[in-house]
């Protein structure tokens, strides 16, 4: 599964509804360490389809950003069934992406 762009349009949808957990990626054009972090999270999403990988654009989306109180970049989040449930902050191995999303 590919990741997701998501805005505060498709927000309702593809997160708060959606059957599968998801990881929010809150990032930036302008953040080398999101940029790292981005290959990361493709090779997840292209491997796996048990749970939804989407990004969140904080330039573009900055309502998103504050609601979710993301106060630096990348920050990730997992949601399940519509609620937060685990959160991590920086750049982080691919092996723990996967631990967050147990």
């Amino acid at each position: 599964m590919a990741v997701l762009h998501v805005t505060k349009d498709n927000f309702q949808q593809e997160v708060l509804e959606s059957s599968k957990p998801v990881l929010l990626d809150f990032w930036a054009t302008w953040c080398m360490p999101c940029r790292m972090l981005s290959p990361i999270l493709d090779e997840i999403a292209e491997e796996t389809d048990e749970f939804k990988i989407c990004k969140i654009n904080v330039d573009e989306e900055g309502d998103l950003a504050l609601q979710y109180k993301v106060m630096s970049i990348p920050t990730l989040v997992v949601m399940k069934n519509g609620v937060e449930v685990e959160r991590s902050l920086g750049v982080i191995p691919k092996d723990d992406v996967l631990d967050l999303m147990k």
